[in-house]
């Protein structure tokens, strides 16, 4: 059934002249392109590199938990307080981490370092920061906890983690495009 759905999806297409084909293309590249730019425009206007990130694990329970949407923004001219909720990334790491600042480092120079810790952990990140690092600067921030939505990341881990959920989400979503075509 789902075999012949999907050739009679592809006998349309073929059944397209070149204009409507071209419009299809070029609504898919409209969609794509305005994601991107409002992806864009919130890094802009939240000064962070990465404005909305999922939470990945539970060691900020009971603040954030598994899968929980947050927003951040990244201002040059905000100092770093204690007991505030920052992403940062660690040399060697791919992943950005959210954890709550624990300690600043204030140098009579003005520079600030600090030392962060997961709210469920029972231990400070120095073992997560990368070899011979033991505090955090700003240049290690990607942005701090502003707000957030909770659960709602929970289909990016899903997603990542069971990549067969990722082909039944897009089998689902192939199967509608299908039954509401006209």
């Amino acid at each position: 059934m789902i075999k012949m759905d999907i050739a009679s999806l592809f006998d349309d297409v073929k059944r397209m002249n070149k204009r409507q084909f071209l419009y299809q293309v070029l609504s898919f590249g409209m969609i794509v392109s305005s994601a991107l730019m409002i992806w864009k425009g919130l890094m802009v206007v939240t000064g962070s590199e990465s404005p909305i990130v999922v939470v990945l694990s539970g060691s900020m329970e009971p603040a954030f938990h598994r899968g929980d949407l947050l927003f951040l923004t990244n201002y040059p001219d905000e100092p770093v307080r204690v007991g505030e909720i920052v992403v940062f990334k660690v040399e060697g790491r791919d992943i950005p981490i959210v954890h709550r600042v624990l300690k600043l480092h204030e140098r009579e120079n003005g520079t600030v370092k600090f030392l962060t810790k997961g709210d469920n952990n029972s231990v400070d990140d120095r073992g997560l920061y990368a070899p011979g690092q033991l505090w955090l600067t700003k240049k290690d921030v990607v942005g701090r906890a502003r707000g957030f939505l909770p659960y709602v990341g929970m289909v990016t881990i899903l997603m990542n983690e069971y990549p067969k959920f990722k082909l039944s989400v897009l089998g689902c979503l192939g199967f509608y495009v299908l039954v509401h075509r006209e």
